[in-house]
């Protein structure tokens, strides 16, 4: 198997109320790559968050006695970001030295709910994760099979960072048209012992190598994966999110 990679340049900036889903299939089609069958669209969070107006100006944010408090506790926090965040909060997972580790969305553990302030409309805009990412995926996977007949993968991702690993990463958040996940268990290994624990996180993998191409300061919010084999499928990314009863860190 060898796979490409390939950056979609061209994408606008995207706005509150635009259809994403549509200016994909125009960048594809005037810039390439051109979709194929069996291709996987990765598409970062912060250009979905944006189309779906998941947007917050911080001036209408009143930051509460408990957001100033954490806020104080740190040197470059604003209290409005911290407020957005526990209003994104479902649950805090750890709060430590300014730190705010929290379970967020369908179930994410991650820093500070996913609020991120770069990359936003302007300097009083932060950005919050989608609502249901893979309804997002979703959505993109049909614009491009009603515009061109390709039956692709969408991944919709953002990047986190990881338990006991220095540096970021990019991870699947919405999957659509392929598993998440790859099940090997019941297949065999090199010497004929049966797996019975191999299962792999194809999306995130995908997320990761999407990743490289799409730098944080380049304008670049999507990249076209080519040559992976998946089986088609109706997937999505909450099967990610390991359930809280084998989880032993939570």
């Amino acid at each position: 198997m060898s796979l490409t990679i390939t950056p979609v340049h061209g994408v606008p900036a995207v706005q509150p109320g635009d259809d994403l889903a549509a200016i994909l299939v125009a960048v594809l089609a005037e810039r390439g790559p051109q979709p194929q069958t069996g291709d996987v669209l990765v598409v970062c969070q912060k250009v979905v968050s944006k189309a779906e107006g998941r947007v917050v100006r911080l001036d209408t944010v009143v930051p509460s006695d408990f957001a100033h408090r954490i806020a104080a506790s740190t040197r470059d926090k604003d209290p409005r970001v911290v407020e957005v965040v526990l209003r994104e909060t479902t649950r805090i997972v750890r709060m430590d030295r300014g730190h705010l580790i929290v379970e967020t969305g369908p179930g994410w553990v991650c820093a500070n709910a996913g609020v991120d302030e770069s990359n936003s409309l302007d300097p009083e805009t932060v950005i919050l994760l989608p609502r249901d990412p893979d309804s997002s995926a979703r959505r993109i996977c049909d614009a491009i099979a009603a515009a061109t007949g390709a039956r692709i993968a969408a991944i919709v991702t953002d990047t986190f960072g990881r338990p006991w690993r220095e540096g970021l990463l990019d991870f699947a958040l919405g999957v659509a048209g392929m598993d998440a996940l790859r099940d090997h268990r019941g297949e065999h290994d090199l010497t004929g012992r049966e797996l019975h624990h191999t299962v792999i996180a194809q999306a995130d993998a995908l997320a990761a190598a999407a990743g490289l191409v799409m730098g944080k300061g380049d304008g670049i919010p999507a990249a076209v994966v080519r040559g992976y084999r998946f089986a088609p499928t109706d997937g999505c990314g909450r099967t990610l999110i390991r359930r809280r009863e084998f989880d032993l860190f939570r």
